[in-house]
């Protein structure tokens, strides 16, 4: 039988939240959260912001460390083997970073460089993805603080791709483009599951992108995975018939776009 990519049991992580001047209390950003994803599948968890989306991608990005629960990815498991992690996994979030003042192929093959790439092949690649991706050739040597939000990202799905990772853990990355870049990175998204076949978990706000992209979708509310299977499956199960009344139907709550979620815990120490 074949095993899963990705392997989640039990997963759990507080934060202890000060709740006064004398007085903590813990907040559980992940509570008890176990799936799986099987090797070439698209994967998405959806929920409203602080329901712990963030967090669990942070958990298997080894950015966090669990309080407890079984992660394994391939065949590493975390956090022991967090190095051999880091090599085989891409990472996309909302709130990417860069060096701001480098341009676009500066920030890539800078990147290229630090995982022992050659500059030359690197630069074929990381072309060829931003061509995919819609991105203008001469928007390739502007510096990144000149550049939109969404050619930002667009930036920061090429730097997760480029090394061309069996893992992709992508972290509302479709927030804050405009419809036809969205566009643009789930057809980009569609065609490398199908040519590579790399297991992708995505975390999203639009049902619409998890009904597109996901085999199989995960309800989060408060920490806690309260549903989960196919868009049909959860619509059936609610009887519902749009996956967003599903949701606010399994889980009592609204599906909203709002700030990132890593602010929600700003106030939180580990």
């Amino acid at each position: 039988m074949q095993q899963p990519a990705i392997e989640v049991r039990n997963l759990r992580k507080g934060f202890r939240k000060r709740a006064g001047f004398r007085k903590k209390s813990e907040l559980l950003a992940v509570n008890d959260v176990s799936f799986y994803v099987m090797p070439g599948e698209t994967y998405g968890l959806l929920g409203p912001n602080g329901s712990g989306k963030s967090s669990l991608i942070r958990i298997l990005s080894t950015l966090l460390i669990a309080d407890s629960g079984y992660v394994r990815l391939l065949d590493f498991t975390l956090p022991e083997q967090a190095e051999e992690v880091r090599r085989i996994i891409g990472r996309v979030s909302v709130d990417a970073a860069f060096y701001k003042k480098l341009s676009a192929r500066e920030n890539l093959l800078y990147t290229a460089l630090l995982y022992g790439q050659k500059a030359r092949e690197a630069e074929k690649r990381v072309m060829r993805i931003l061509d995919e991706l819609g991105m203008e050739d001469t928007k390739f040597s502007t510096p990144l603080e000149e550049m939109s939000r969404g050619m930002q990202q667009k930036i920061s799905i090429a730097r997760a791709l480029m090394l061309n990772p069996p893992l992709l853990l992508l972290d509302e990355p479709t927030t804050g483009l405009d419809p036809k870049s969205r566009r643009d990175v789930q057809s980009f998204l569609e065609e490398l599951q199908s040519r590579e076949g790399t297991t992708i978990l995505l975390t999203t706000h639009d049902m619409a992108e998890a009904e597109r992209l996901c085999a199989r979708i995960g309800f989060l509310a408060h920490g806690k995975l309260v549903a989960e299977g196919t868009a049909a499956e959860l619509m059936q199960r609610s009887g519902a018939h749009t996956l967003d009344d599903a949701f606010i139907k399994l889980t009592g709550e609204e599906l909203v776009e709002e700030k990132d979620e890593s602010t929600d815990y700003a106030d939180c120490s580990v």
